[in-house]
Protein backbone atom coordinates (compact mmCIF):
# COMPACT_ATOMS: atom_id res chain seq x y z
CA UNK A 1 0.00 0.00 0.00
CA UNK A 2 1.08 3.24 -0.92
CA UNK A 3 1.93 5.48 2.46
CA UNK A 4 3.61 9.04 2.21
CA UNK A 5 6.91 8.13 4.19
CA UNK A 6 10.23 8.13 2.72
CA UNK A 7 12.16 5.21 5.04
CA UNK A 8 10.73 3.10 7.86
CA UNK A 9 13.50 4.03 9.68
CA UNK A 10 13.37 7.50 9.62
CA UNK A 11 9.43 7.68 10.08
CA UNK A 12 8.80 8.48 13.89
CA UNK A 13 11.60 10.72 13.99
CA UNK A 14 10.40 13.29 10.76
CA UNK A 15 7.02 13.12 11.67
CA UNK A 16 8.16 14.23 15.52
CA UNK A 17 10.16 16.90 14.08
CA UNK A 18 6.88 18.36 12.04
CA UNK A 19 4.94 17.77 14.92
CA UNK A 20 7.45 20.30 16.59
CA UNK A 21 7.93 22.96 13.52
CA UNK A 22 4.26 23.47 13.56
CA UNK A 23 3.97 23.94 17.57
CA UNK A 24 5.15 28.29 17.69
CA UNK A 25 7.56 27.25 19.64
CA UNK A 26 5.29 25.45 22.69
CA UNK A 27 7.12 22.01 21.86
CA UNK A 28 10.37 20.60 21.88
CA UNK A 29 12.06 17.34 21.23
CA UNK A 30 15.14 16.13 23.26
CA UNK A 31 18.51 15.63 21.35
CA UNK A 32 19.09 11.96 21.22
CA UNK A 33 17.55 10.99 17.82
CA UNK A 34 17.38 8.35 16.99
CA UNK A 35 17.25 5.79 19.74
CA UNK A 36 15.61 8.64 22.22
CA UNK A 37 12.51 10.23 20.98
CA UNK A 38 11.12 12.42 23.64
CA UNK A 39 8.78 15.61 23.16
CA UNK A 40 8.63 18.07 25.85
CA UNK A 41 7.06 21.31 26.92
CA UNK A 42 9.02 24.57 26.61
CA UNK A 43 6.83 26.65 29.31
CA UNK A 44 6.83 24.13 31.11
CA UNK A 45 7.28 25.41 35.41
CA UNK A 46 9.12 22.56 37.33
CA UNK A 47 7.15 23.70 40.21
CA UNK A 48 4.18 21.45 39.43
CA UNK A 49 4.00 17.63 38.88
CA UNK A 50 5.16 16.74 35.70
CA UNK A 51 2.84 14.02 33.86
CA UNK A 52 4.94 11.63 31.55
CA UNK A 53 3.59 8.79 29.05
CA UNK A 54 4.15 7.39 25.91
CA UNK A 55 4.81 4.09 23.70
CA UNK A 56 4.98 2.99 20.85
CA UNK A 57 4.20 5.39 17.77
CA UNK A 58 1.30 4.75 15.25
CA UNK A 59 -1.30 6.11 17.54
CA UNK A 60 -1.28 9.38 16.83
CA UNK A 61 -1.91 12.10 17.98
CA UNK A 62 -1.82 9.74 20.92
CA UNK A 63 1.28 10.48 22.71
CA UNK A 64 3.29 13.11 21.46
CA UNK A 65 0.06 15.21 20.31
CA UNK A 66 -1.38 15.67 24.04
CA UNK A 67 2.28 17.37 25.15
CA UNK A 68 0.69 21.13 26.04
CA UNK A 69 -0.84 22.91 29.10
CA UNK A 70 -3.30 21.26 30.54
CA UNK A 71 -2.17 17.54 29.42
CA UNK A 72 1.28 15.46 29.48
CA UNK A 73 4.65 17.59 29.93
CA UNK A 74 6.34 15.12 27.74
CA UNK A 75 5.70 12.17 25.31
CA UNK A 76 8.46 9.32 24.84
CA UNK A 77 7.97 7.76 21.61
CA UNK A 78 9.12 4.18 20.69
CA UNK A 79 9.11 2.93 17.18
CA UNK A 80 6.45 1.83 15.42
CA UNK A 81 3.83 0.02 18.06
CA UNK A 82 7.17 -0.64 20.00
CA UNK A 83 7.80 0.51 23.41
CA UNK A 84 10.58 3.38 24.03
CA UNK A 85 13.81 2.14 25.28
CA UNK A 86 14.77 2.20 29.60
CA UNK A 87 16.43 5.37 28.23
CA UNK A 88 14.62 7.29 26.63
CA UNK A 89 11.70 6.87 29.61
CA UNK A 90 14.53 7.88 31.94
CA UNK A 91 15.11 10.93 29.67
CA UNK A 92 11.81 12.03 29.38
CA UNK A 93 11.61 11.88 33.35
CA UNK A 94 14.55 14.18 33.86
CA UNK A 95 13.71 16.52 31.16
CA UNK A 96 10.93 17.65 33.44
CA UNK A 97 10.33 16.45 36.76
CA UNK A 98 11.01 18.76 39.96
CA UNK A 99 10.97 18.78 43.36
CA UNK A 100 6.86 18.43 42.90
CA UNK A 101 8.04 14.62 40.81
CA UNK A 102 6.40 12.86 38.43
CA UNK A 103 3.79 10.62 37.36
CA UNK A 104 4.44 7.97 34.94
CA UNK A 105 0.93 7.06 32.78
CA UNK A 106 1.69 3.89 30.77
CA UNK A 107 -0.83 1.53 29.37
CA UNK A 108 -0.85 -2.01 29.91
CA UNK A 109 1.45 -3.86 27.78
CA UNK A 110 4.37 -5.62 29.13
CA UNK A 111 6.86 -3.67 26.94
CA UNK A 112 5.57 -0.24 28.42
CA UNK A 113 5.66 -1.78 32.13
CA UNK A 114 8.86 -3.06 32.11
CA UNK A 115 10.81 0.08 30.44
CA UNK A 116 9.04 2.54 32.38
CA UNK A 117 8.94 0.84 35.61
CA UNK A 118 12.59 0.43 35.22
CA UNK A 119 13.22 4.23 34.28
CA UNK A 120 11.17 4.77 37.13
CA UNK A 121 13.46 2.82 39.59
CA UNK A 122 16.56 4.43 37.88
CA UNK A 123 14.77 8.14 38.06
CA UNK A 124 14.50 7.48 42.02
CA UNK A 125 18.02 6.51 42.64
CA UNK A 126 18.56 10.34 40.99
CA UNK A 127 16.44 11.30 43.74
CA UNK A 128 13.10 11.86 42.17
CA UNK A 129 10.10 11.38 42.92
CA UNK A 130 8.42 9.57 40.72
CA UNK A 131 4.83 7.33 40.91
CA UNK A 132 3.53 5.25 38.24
CA UNK A 133 0.18 4.21 37.17
CA UNK A 134 -0.98 1.34 34.52
CA UNK A 135 -3.70 2.11 32.31
CA UNK A 136 -6.21 -1.42 31.90
CA UNK A 137 -9.37 -0.04 30.44
CA UNK A 138 -9.72 -2.85 27.31
CA UNK A 139 -12.39 -4.95 28.36
CA UNK A 140 -12.69 -7.27 25.27
CA UNK A 141 -10.70 -9.72 26.60
CA UNK A 142 -12.11 -10.60 30.00
CA UNK A 143 -10.05 -13.84 30.47
CA UNK A 144 -6.75 -11.70 30.35
CA UNK A 145 -5.01 -11.48 33.95
CA UNK A 146 -4.10 -8.16 33.19
CA UNK A 147 -6.54 -6.11 30.71
CA UNK A 148 -4.63 -3.85 28.11
CA UNK A 149 -4.57 -0.22 27.88
CA UNK A 150 -6.46 1.71 25.25
CA UNK A 151 -7.66 4.52 24.85
CA UNK A 152 -9.44 4.68 27.88
CA UNK A 153 -6.32 6.16 29.16
CA UNK A 154 -7.00 9.84 27.36
CA UNK A 155 -9.08 9.97 30.56
CA UNK A 156 -6.35 9.80 32.75
CA UNK A 157 -3.87 12.25 30.40
CA UNK A 158 -6.86 14.97 31.04
CA UNK A 159 -8.18 15.03 34.37
CA UNK A 160 -4.37 14.46 35.85
CA UNK A 161 -3.39 17.30 33.27
CA UNK A 162 -5.91 19.54 34.78
CA UNK A 163 -5.35 18.58 38.60
CA UNK A 164 -1.43 19.04 37.54
CA UNK A 165 -1.86 22.60 36.18
CA UNK A 166 -3.79 23.51 38.89
CA UNK A 167 -1.19 22.88 41.07
CA UNK A 168 -2.25 20.02 43.06
CA UNK A 169 0.33 17.38 44.62
CA UNK A 170 1.69 14.01 43.50
CA UNK A 171 -0.26 12.28 45.74
CA UNK A 172 -3.29 13.88 45.31
CA UNK A 173 -2.82 13.15 41.87
CA UNK A 174 -1.68 9.67 41.48
CA UNK A 175 -5.28 8.90 43.54
CA UNK A 176 -7.14 10.84 41.38
CA UNK A 177 -5.73 8.90 38.26
CA UNK A 178 -5.82 5.27 39.95
CA UNK A 179 -9.93 6.35 40.63
CA UNK A 180 -10.45 7.72 36.95
CA UNK A 181 -8.60 3.77 36.01
CA UNK A 182 -11.00 1.92 38.32
CA UNK A 183 -13.86 3.17 36.25
CA UNK A 184 -12.80 3.43 32.72
CA UNK A 185 -13.84 1.01 30.41
CA UNK A 186 -12.72 0.64 26.17
CA UNK A 187 -13.69 -1.79 23.42
CA UNK A 188 -13.18 -1.48 19.86
CA UNK A 189 -14.06 -2.70 16.60
CA UNK A 190 -12.88 -2.81 12.69
CA UNK A 191 -13.80 -3.11 9.47
CA UNK A 192 -9.69 -3.87 7.96
CA UNK A 193 -6.44 -4.80 9.92
CA UNK A 194 -3.68 -1.66 9.89
CA UNK A 195 -1.18 -1.19 7.57
CA UNK A 196 2.35 -1.34 9.21
CA UNK A 197 4.84 0.82 7.17
CA UNK A 198 7.66 -1.31 5.24
CA UNK A 199 5.08 -4.36 5.96
CA UNK A 200 2.78 -6.56 4.20
CA UNK A 201 -1.02 -6.02 5.28
CA UNK A 202 -2.53 -8.81 7.08
CA UNK A 203 -5.98 -9.17 5.78
CA UNK A 204 -7.61 -11.36 8.06
CA UNK A 205 -11.01 -9.54 8.16
CA UNK A 206 -13.56 -10.66 5.63
CA UNK A 207 -15.80 -9.01 3.31
CA UNK A 208 -18.92 -8.88 5.25
CA UNK A 209 -16.91 -8.84 8.77
CA UNK A 210 -16.49 -6.94 11.69
CA UNK A 211 -13.78 -7.70 14.25
CA UNK A 212 -14.62 -7.04 17.73
CA UNK A 213 -12.06 -5.78 20.73
CA UNK A 214 -8.66 -5.80 18.35
CA UNK A 215 -5.75 -4.09 20.21
CA UNK A 216 -4.68 -0.70 19.08
CA UNK A 217 -1.24 -2.56 17.73
CA UNK A 218 -3.79 -4.66 15.43
CA UNK A 219 -3.74 -7.79 17.39
CA UNK A 220 -6.51 -9.56 16.59
CA UNK A 221 -9.44 -9.42 18.68
CA UNK A 222 -12.04 -11.84 20.62
CA UNK A 223 -14.26 -12.81 17.79
CA UNK A 224 -15.14 -11.65 14.11
CA UNK A 225 -19.09 -11.42 13.75
CA UNK A 226 -21.03 -10.23 10.55
CA UNK A 227 -21.29 -6.53 10.10
CA UNK A 228 -24.41 -5.53 9.26
CA UNK A 229 -24.15 -1.38 9.35
CA UNK A 230 -23.89 1.13 12.01
CA UNK A 231 -26.61 0.81 14.57
CA UNK A 232 -25.52 -3.37 14.86
CA UNK A 233 -21.99 -2.61 15.59
CA UNK A 234 -22.95 -0.03 17.84
CA UNK A 235 -25.09 -2.36 19.93
CA UNK A 236 -22.19 -5.18 19.97
CA UNK A 237 -20.18 -3.08 21.40
CA UNK A 238 -22.22 -1.94 24.04
CA UNK A 239 -23.48 -5.19 24.90
CA UNK A 240 -19.83 -6.29 25.74
CA UNK A 241 -19.46 -2.50 27.90
CA UNK A 242 -22.66 -2.34 29.55
CA UNK A 243 -22.10 -5.21 32.17
CA UNK A 244 -18.89 -3.27 33.31
CA UNK A 245 -20.23 -0.20 33.72
CA UNK A 246 -20.09 2.33 36.77
CA UNK A 247 -23.02 3.80 38.65
CA UNK A 248 -24.52 7.07 37.63
CA UNK A 249 -23.55 9.14 34.58
CA UNK A 250 -20.92 8.65 31.90
CA UNK A 251 -18.73 10.75 29.74
CA UNK A 252 -18.24 8.70 26.30
CA UNK A 253 -15.17 9.32 24.39
CA UNK A 254 -15.78 7.87 20.85
CA UNK A 255 -12.10 7.46 19.05
CA UNK A 256 -11.30 6.90 15.81
CA UNK A 257 -8.93 4.25 15.31
CA UNK A 258 -7.47 6.15 12.09
CA UNK A 259 -9.38 4.89 9.14
CA UNK A 260 -13.00 5.57 9.10
CA UNK A 261 -14.27 8.69 7.78
CA UNK A 262 -16.02 11.88 10.15
CA UNK A 263 -19.18 11.06 8.47
CA UNK A 264 -19.00 7.15 10.01
CA UNK A 265 -18.20 8.61 12.89
CA UNK A 266 -20.79 10.81 13.67
CA UNK A 267 -23.24 7.91 12.77
CA UNK A 268 -21.95 5.90 15.51
CA UNK A 269 -22.33 8.76 17.77
CA UNK A 270 -26.08 8.89 16.95
CA UNK A 271 -26.01 5.36 17.64
CA UNK A 272 -24.42 5.42 20.63
CA UNK A 273 -27.20 8.28 21.46
CA UNK A 274 -30.03 5.93 20.57
CA UNK A 275 -28.62 2.65 21.96
CA UNK A 276 -29.72 1.15 25.66
CA UNK A 277 -26.80 2.98 27.42
CA UNK A 278 -27.36 6.43 25.59
CA UNK A 279 -29.49 7.58 28.27
CA UNK A 280 -26.69 7.13 30.49
CA UNK A 281 -24.01 8.74 28.67
CA UNK A 282 -24.07 12.95 29.38
CA UNK A 283 -21.10 14.06 28.16
CA UNK A 284 -18.53 12.88 25.00
CA UNK A 285 -14.95 13.63 23.89
CA UNK A 286 -15.13 13.59 19.99
CA UNK A 287 -15.60 12.23 17.90
CA UNK A 288 -12.06 12.13 16.49
CA UNK A 289 -8.98 10.34 16.22
CA UNK A 290 -7.25 10.48 19.69
CA UNK A 291 -5.49 6.63 20.13
CA UNK A 292 -5.22 5.93 16.66
CA UNK A 293 -3.77 2.71 14.98
CA UNK A 294 -1.74 3.91 11.83
CA UNK A 295 -4.81 3.77 9.37
CA UNK A 296 -7.29 1.03 11.24
CA UNK A 297 -11.24 1.42 9.86
CA UNK A 298 -12.68 1.29 12.92
CA UNK A 299 -13.43 2.91 16.39
CA UNK A 300 -13.61 2.33 19.91
CA UNK A 301 -15.88 3.40 22.67
CA UNK A 302 -14.61 4.40 26.17
CA UNK A 303 -16.77 5.32 28.96
CA UNK A 304 -16.03 6.73 32.30
CA UNK A 305 -18.79 7.59 35.24
CA UNK A 306 -17.80 10.94 36.25
CA UNK A 307 -18.10 12.81 39.31
CA UNK A 308 -18.15 17.10 39.20
CA UNK A 309 -14.88 17.62 40.07
CA UNK A 310 -13.57 15.19 37.16
CA UNK A 311 -16.65 16.40 34.67
CA UNK A 312 -14.56 19.97 35.59
CA UNK A 313 -11.31 18.14 34.96
CA UNK A 314 -12.36 17.22 31.63
CA UNK A 315 -13.71 20.32 30.67
CA UNK A 316 -11.09 22.67 31.65
CA UNK A 317 -9.13 24.37 28.54
CA UNK A 318 -5.99 23.41 26.97
CA UNK A 319 -3.66 23.66 24.58
CA UNK A 320 -2.84 20.73 22.82
CA UNK A 321 -5.56 21.03 19.57
CA UNK A 322 -5.85 17.33 19.27
CA UNK A 323 -7.86 16.95 22.33
CA UNK A 324 -11.19 17.93 21.14
CA UNK A 325 -13.13 18.67 24.48
CA UNK A 326 -16.01 17.99 26.36
CA UNK A 327 -19.30 18.35 25.19
CA UNK A 328 -23.20 17.88 26.52
CA UNK A 329 -24.33 14.85 24.33
CA UNK A 330 -28.12 15.72 24.17
CA UNK A 331 -31.65 15.46 21.73
CA UNK A 332 -30.82 17.53 18.27
CA UNK A 333 -31.98 20.69 18.14
CA UNK A 334 -34.70 21.28 15.88
CA UNK A 335 -36.28 24.69 14.26
CA UNK A 336 -38.80 24.97 11.78
CA UNK A 337 -37.96 25.53 8.72
CA UNK A 338 -38.21 29.42 7.26
CA UNK A 339 -41.70 30.58 5.57
CA UNK A 340 -42.29 29.96 2.24
CA UNK A 341 -39.68 26.33 2.47
CA UNK A 342 -42.68 24.52 3.90
CA UNK A 343 -44.50 22.60 1.07
CA UNK A 344 -48.45 22.91 0.77
CA UNK A 345 -49.12 19.32 0.81
CA UNK A 346 -51.83 18.74 -2.34
CA UNK A 347 -54.99 16.44 -2.63
CA UNK A 348 -54.00 12.94 -1.95
CA UNK A 349 -55.74 10.84 -4.67
CA UNK A 350 -55.83 7.09 -5.71
CA UNK A 351 -55.06 5.87 -9.67
CA UNK A 352 -53.75 2.66 -9.56
CA UNK A 353 -52.23 2.56 -12.62
CA UNK A 354 -50.29 5.85 -12.64
CA UNK A 355 -49.28 4.70 -8.94
CA UNK A 356 -48.04 1.33 -10.62
CA UNK A 357 -45.91 3.29 -13.34
CA UNK A 358 -43.81 5.16 -10.17
CA UNK A 359 -43.55 2.51 -7.88
CA UNK A 360 -41.58 0.38 -11.17
CA UNK A 361 -39.53 3.44 -12.12
CA UNK A 362 -38.34 3.43 -8.16
CA UNK A 363 -37.73 -0.09 -8.43
CA UNK A 364 -36.12 0.37 -11.63
CA UNK A 365 -33.38 2.72 -10.41
CA UNK A 366 -33.03 1.52 -6.93
CA UNK A 367 -31.79 -2.16 -8.45
CA UNK A 368 -29.82 -0.42 -10.66
CA UNK A 369 -28.23 1.48 -7.56
CA UNK A 370 -24.89 -0.68 -7.57
CA UNK A 371 -24.20 -0.69 -11.56
CA UNK A 372 -24.93 3.07 -11.68
CA UNK A 373 -22.41 4.17 -8.59
CA UNK A 374 -19.51 1.56 -10.53
CA UNK A 375 -19.96 3.24 -13.76
CA UNK A 376 -19.88 6.72 -12.52
CA UNK A 377 -16.77 5.97 -10.33
CA UNK A 378 -14.68 5.31 -13.85
CA UNK A 379 -15.61 9.28 -14.81
CA UNK A 380 -16.92 10.40 -11.82
CA UNK A 381 -17.20 10.05 -7.70
CA UNK A 382 -18.99 7.01 -8.03
CA UNK A 383 -22.68 8.11 -6.62
CA UNK A 384 -24.74 8.49 -9.48
CA UNK A 385 -26.66 5.25 -8.22
CA UNK A 386 -27.02 6.27 -4.75
CA UNK A 387 -28.17 9.79 -5.70
CA UNK A 388 -30.84 8.68 -7.77
CA UNK A 389 -31.98 5.19 -5.72
CA UNK A 390 -31.99 7.49 -2.40
CA UNK A 391 -34.50 10.04 -5.02
CA UNK A 392 -36.71 6.62 -5.42
CA UNK A 393 -37.25 5.10 -2.03
CA UNK A 394 -38.06 8.78 -0.74
CA UNK A 395 -40.28 8.89 -3.70
CA UNK A 396 -42.11 5.65 -3.50
CA UNK A 397 -42.77 6.53 0.53
CA UNK A 398 -44.52 9.38 -1.04
CA UNK A 399 -47.23 7.71 -2.89
CA UNK A 400 -49.92 7.61 -0.36
CA UNK A 401 -50.22 11.65 -0.44
CA UNK A 402 -49.54 12.38 -3.99
CA UNK A 403 -52.31 13.75 -6.67
CA UNK A 404 -51.97 10.30 -8.46
CA UNK A 405 -55.05 10.91 -10.08
CA UNK A 406 -54.51 14.60 -11.10
CA UNK A 407 -51.64 14.85 -13.83
CA UNK A 408 -50.99 18.76 -13.42
CA UNK A 409 -50.94 18.10 -9.82
CA UNK A 410 -48.76 14.97 -9.64
CA UNK A 411 -45.76 16.37 -12.21
CA UNK A 412 -46.03 19.52 -9.76
CA UNK A 413 -45.59 17.03 -6.43
CA UNK A 414 -43.36 14.89 -8.05
CA UNK A 415 -40.86 18.06 -8.17
CA UNK A 416 -41.35 19.27 -4.86
CA UNK A 417 -40.45 15.72 -3.50
CA UNK A 418 -37.07 15.64 -5.53
CA UNK A 419 -36.22 18.85 -4.97
CA UNK A 420 -36.60 18.46 -1.26
CA UNK A 421 -34.94 14.52 -1.56
CA UNK A 422 -32.26 14.75 -4.47
CA UNK A 423 -29.11 16.71 -4.15
CA UNK A 424 -26.91 17.38 -6.72
CA UNK A 425 -27.47 18.96 -10.35
CA UNK A 426 -29.83 15.90 -10.85
CA UNK A 427 -31.99 16.76 -7.96
CA UNK A 428 -32.50 20.41 -9.21
CA UNK A 429 -32.16 19.21 -13.22
CA UNK A 430 -35.16 16.36 -12.58
CA UNK A 431 -37.37 18.94 -10.10
CA UNK A 432 -37.56 21.64 -13.22
CA UNK A 433 -38.21 18.69 -15.12
CA UNK A 434 -41.44 18.05 -13.41
CA UNK A 435 -42.69 21.92 -12.61
CA UNK A 436 -42.45 22.42 -16.08
CA UNK A 437 -44.23 19.68 -17.21
CA UNK A 438 -46.96 20.68 -14.88
CA UNK A 439 -47.36 23.67 -16.21
CA UNK A 440 -47.51 22.34 -19.37
CA UNK A 441 -49.67 19.90 -18.52
CA UNK A 442 -52.15 22.52 -16.69
CA UNK A 443 -51.87 24.29 -20.41
CA UNK A 444 -53.72 21.16 -21.91
CA UNK A 445 -50.77 19.26 -23.03
CA UNK A 446 -50.75 15.56 -23.36
CA UNK A 447 -48.37 13.32 -20.87
CA UNK A 448 -45.82 12.96 -23.84
CA UNK A 449 -46.21 16.33 -24.92
CA UNK A 450 -45.73 17.84 -21.08
CA UNK A 451 -42.67 15.37 -20.80
CA UNK A 452 -41.24 16.79 -23.48
CA UNK A 453 -41.73 20.28 -22.07
CA UNK A 454 -40.17 19.35 -19.38
CA UNK A 455 -37.22 18.45 -21.18
CA UNK A 456 -37.18 21.88 -23.20
CA UNK A 457 -36.65 23.90 -19.58
CA UNK A 458 -33.89 21.53 -18.57
CA UNK A 459 -32.02 22.04 -21.58
CA UNK A 460 -32.72 25.61 -21.60
CA UNK A 461 -31.76 26.15 -18.04
CA UNK A 462 -28.71 23.73 -17.50
CA UNK A 463 -27.06 24.12 -20.57
CA UNK A 464 -27.15 20.91 -21.57
CA UNK A 465 -28.16 19.82 -25.48
CA UNK A 466 -27.53 15.98 -27.33
CA UNK A 467 -24.42 14.95 -27.91
CA UNK A 468 -22.28 16.70 -24.85
CA UNK A 469 -22.62 13.49 -22.82
CA UNK A 470 -25.26 13.90 -20.10
CA UNK A 471 -28.53 12.33 -19.58
CA UNK A 472 -30.39 14.47 -22.10
CA UNK A 473 -28.53 12.32 -24.83
CA UNK A 474 -31.05 9.42 -23.75
CA UNK A 475 -33.97 11.19 -22.75
CA UNK A 476 -34.16 13.45 -25.85
CA UNK A 477 -34.06 10.38 -28.12
CA UNK A 478 -36.46 8.16 -25.56
CA UNK A 479 -38.86 10.82 -25.98
CA UNK A 480 -38.98 11.29 -29.78
CA UNK A 481 -40.03 8.22 -30.21
CA UNK A 482 -42.47 7.80 -27.32
CA UNK A 483 -45.11 7.94 -29.69
CA UNK A 484 -44.16 5.00 -31.41
CA UNK A 485 -44.72 3.16 -28.15
CA UNK A 486 -42.98 2.10 -24.77
CA UNK A 487 -40.20 -0.53 -26.71
CA UNK A 488 -39.23 2.09 -29.17
CA UNK A 489 -38.36 4.50 -27.04
CA UNK A 490 -36.47 2.24 -24.91
CA UNK A 491 -34.44 1.04 -28.19
CA UNK A 492 -34.02 4.89 -28.70
CA UNK A 493 -32.80 5.56 -24.74
CA UNK A 494 -29.98 2.85 -24.98
CA UNK A 495 -28.58 3.83 -28.48
CA UNK A 496 -28.44 7.11 -27.49
CA UNK A 497 -26.78 6.14 -23.90
CA UNK A 498 -24.33 3.58 -25.45
CA UNK A 499 -23.39 6.54 -28.20
CA UNK A 500 -21.86 8.50 -24.98
CA UNK A 501 -19.34 6.14 -24.36
CA UNK A 502 -18.03 7.79 -27.57
CA UNK A 503 -17.84 11.33 -26.50
CA UNK A 504 -15.15 12.27 -24.90
CA UNK A 505 -15.14 15.69 -24.89
CA UNK A 506 -18.00 16.29 -22.50
CA UNK A 507 -19.74 20.26 -22.43
CA UNK A 508 -22.34 19.68 -19.58
CA UNK A 509 -22.24 17.77 -16.37
CA UNK A 510 -19.50 16.79 -13.99
CA UNK A 511 -18.02 14.96 -17.18
CA UNK A 512 -16.90 18.53 -18.58
CA UNK A 513 -14.56 18.79 -15.16
CA UNK A 514 -12.27 15.72 -16.68
CA UNK A 515 -9.76 14.39 -19.08
CA UNK A 516 -10.98 13.09 -22.14
CA UNK A 517 -8.65 9.55 -21.51
CA UNK A 518 -10.95 9.79 -18.09
CA UNK A 519 -14.22 9.67 -20.06
CA UNK A 520 -13.13 7.42 -23.52
CA UNK A 521 -14.93 4.10 -23.53
CA UNK A 522 -17.12 4.90 -19.96
CA UNK A 523 -21.03 5.66 -20.90
CA UNK A 524 -22.49 8.38 -19.07
CA UNK A 525 -24.13 7.05 -15.71
CA UNK A 526 -27.06 9.53 -16.29
CA UNK A 527 -28.35 8.31 -19.70
CA UNK A 528 -27.58 4.87 -18.49
CA UNK A 529 -29.92 5.57 -15.73
CA UNK A 530 -32.34 6.62 -18.60
CA UNK A 531 -31.70 3.77 -20.83
CA UNK A 532 -32.31 1.26 -17.54
CA UNK A 533 -36.02 3.07 -16.81
CA UNK A 534 -37.06 2.60 -19.68
CA UNK A 535 -36.07 -0.80 -20.49
CA UNK A 536 -36.97 -1.76 -17.31
CA UNK A 537 -40.54 -0.07 -17.84
CA UNK A 538 -40.93 -2.65 -21.33
CA UNK A 539 -39.87 -5.71 -19.50
CA UNK A 540 -42.59 -4.95 -17.02
CA UNK A 541 -45.17 -4.69 -19.84
CA UNK A 542 -43.75 -7.89 -21.50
Amino acid sequence: MKQFINDRDTLVTEAIDGLVRASSGRLARLDGYPHIKVVVRTDWDRGKVALVSGGGSGHEPSHAGFVGRGMLTAAVCGDVFASPSVDAVLAGILAVTGKAGCLLIVKNYTGDRLNFGLAAERARAFGLTVSMVIVDDDVALPDLPQARGVAGTLFVHKIAGAMAEEGADLETITAAAERVIAGAISIGMSLDTCTVPGSPKEDRIAAGRAELGLGIHGEAGIEQVEFDGARAAMAMVVERLRPHLGAGDHVALMNNLGGATPLEMSVLVEELARSEIGGRVRWIVGPAPLMTSLDMHGFSLSLLPLDEAQAKALAAPVVPQAWPGLERLGEPTVLPLPDGLTPIQPMASAHPQNRALIARCCEILIAAEADLNALDAKSGDGDTGSTLAGAARALAGALDRMPLADPTQLYRSIGIELSQTMGGSSGVLLAIFFAAAGDASASGRSWIGALSAGLERVMQVGGAQPGDRTMIDALAPALEALPDGLPAAARAARAGADRTAEITRAKAGRAAYLAQDKLAGHKDPGAEAVARLFEGLVDGEA
